[in-house]
């Protein structure tokens, strides 16, 4: 809660404490923004989204600017600055990727392009993929792409590492805060309401993810139509020791399993549209995915679960992050709609969304790709 001593005025206020909020926070301050104060409505940051991911970086990506995104959030993950964590971040445990018969032509083929956008990948047989993961039907696919410098994120070490370091930096922290208005004045972004009062600030960051299209209303900013989407997960015990095998993704069973705590992670996949909310698991998505893991890898189905959750992934209608000033409003800044991607790119879109308030451009990528004026409403 705010006190009344507690100051009400910042260069920059960061509505959400994920990963996005978190890792702008860490990027403005090594700039030497220091005058910035982060707002989380929960109790604890990383509630949502960010606490209740696969905790996954997965390069391969169809989407070339998302393929791009994580590129660039990968160099971070696996060399964050001396200093940054006190544990490595960025497990290379490996991703390895399932194809059946015309993807796995259109993926050998791209191949070398892949790995000139700076992905490392070696293509196995399915020969060579089941004898890495054995609980695998080598008929049930023509092919797979590992990905040997992706792998499992230590999401914990990652957002206290942003939160830690722009907290020493200078920037204050705010929990348990909910933003109920955004003030706005001449067309320009001046601040917040709160239940506690205002805080003005002269730029207005919306890191709110299931929630941004609501933050967004707030400021009449323009009209992104920003979608959560509830994803599963499931942890059970494996019947066999999975330590050493990468995480196995495949989009045409629809699934994607990984070790875990001794035992096994699996998705369902599964992408309902739903309002912002406190996503809980549906029985019927989760016996789904399990079907279809029976024909993919059926010595791996469970009798029993040891834990279940959901959280919401946020997407804009092309499924590419929001990032920059809104059109209509000045001061009032984007960085949303990461959709499933927004811990493995938090250390691309960090610094570019630092750059886009500090200097109004970036060096670092195409900001035009990610601006939210590409929807218009202006």
């Amino acid at each position: 809660m705010v006190s009344a001593s507690e100051r009400r005025r910042f260069e920059v206020v960061i509505v959400g404490g994920g990963i996005a909020g978190a890792s702008l926070a860490y990027f403005l301050t090594e700039r030497g923004v220091t005058d910035v104060l982060l707002l989380e409505r929960e109790e604890q940051p990383g509630y949502h989204a960010t606490g209740r991911s696969a905790a996954t970086l997965a390069e391969l990506d169809p989407i070339t600017t998302l393929h791009a995104l994580k590129v660039l959030g990968g160099q971070f993950l696996r060399q964050p600055p001396a200093g940054f964590a006190e544990t490595p971040v960025l497990l290379r445990s490996g991703v390895m990727v399932l194809f059946k018969n015309e993807m796995w032509d259109a993926i050998r083929a791209a191949a070398p392009a892949i790995e000139q956008a700076g992905t490392r990948l070696v293509l196995l047989s399915p020969a060579q993929a089941v004898a890495r993961v054995p609980a695998l039907l080598a008929e049930r696919f023509a092919g797979a792409a590992l990905l040997p410098d992706d792998g499992h994120i230590d999401v914990h070490a990652l957002l206290w590492g942003y939160l830690g370091h722009a907290k020493r930096r200078g920037a204050e922290q705010r929990f348990g805060t909910e933003v109920r208005g955004v003030r706005v004045e001449a067309g320009r972004c001046a601040g917040v309401a709160t239940a506690e009062g205002e805080i003005h600030a002269r730029w207005v960051v919306n890191a709110a993810g299931a929630w941004a299209g609501k933050l967004a209303a707030l400021a009449r900013a323009a009209p992104i139509a920003l979608v959560p989407h509830r994803r599963t997960i499931v942890t059970f015990a494996a019947p066999v020791d999975v330590r050493g095998w990468p995480m196995v993704h495949s989009d045409d069973d629809h699934l994607y399993f990984a070790p875990e705590s001794g035992g096994l992670l699996l998705s369902p996949m599964d992408e309902e549209p739903m309002e912002p909310c406190d996503a809980r698991p549906d029985d019927e998505v989760i016996a789904r995915g399990f079907a279809r893991l029976a024909t993919l890898a059926p010595s791996l189905v469970p009798q029993t679960l040891r834990r279940r959750w959901s959280g919401l992934r946020t997407f804009a209608p092309d499924r590419v992050p929001v990032v920059g000033e809104d059109p209509r409003v000045r001061g009032f800044f984007w960085l949303a709609g990461q959709g499933g991607c927004g811990i493995e790119t938090s250390g691309a879109l960090g610094p570019i969304a630092a750059d886009l308030i500090v200097e109004g451009r970036t060096e670092r990528f195409d900001a035009r790709t990610l601006s939210p004026a590409r929807f218009g409403g202006a």
